[in-house]
C-alpha cells in the first residue's frame, strides 16, 4: 500500500469492511470509535491488512480534524 488514501478501492473496502473481533466486532471499520483507534495506536495494530486499514481510518480522521481546525 504505497499511498492507500489515494486508492478509491481501498477506501471503499474500508467503508464496507466490518471489524472481525473484539468489543466492536461487526461494526464497520469507518465507524470505530476514536478511543478504540487510539488504543490500537498505543498497543499496536493488528497484523496484516486489517491493521493497515484501521491505521488508515485513524489517519483520515486526523486529517479531517486538522481541516476542521483550520477553518476555525
Amino acid at each position: 500500500m504505497d499511498n492507500p488514501i489515494g486508492d478509491k478501492r481501498i477506501l471503499i473496502e474500508i467503508v464496507q469492511k466490518e471489524m472481525p473481533f473484539g468489543k466492536y466486532a461487526g461494526r464497520k471499520l469507518c465507524d470505530l470509535p476514536t478511543s478504540y483507534l487510539a488504543w490500537f495506536y498505543a498497543q499496536g495494530w493488528p497484523k496484516g491488512r486489517l491493521g493497515a486499514e484501521i491505521n488508515i481510518v485513524r489517519h483520515l480522521l486526523l486529517l479531517l480534524l486538522n481541516e476542521l481546525f483550520r477553518l476555525l
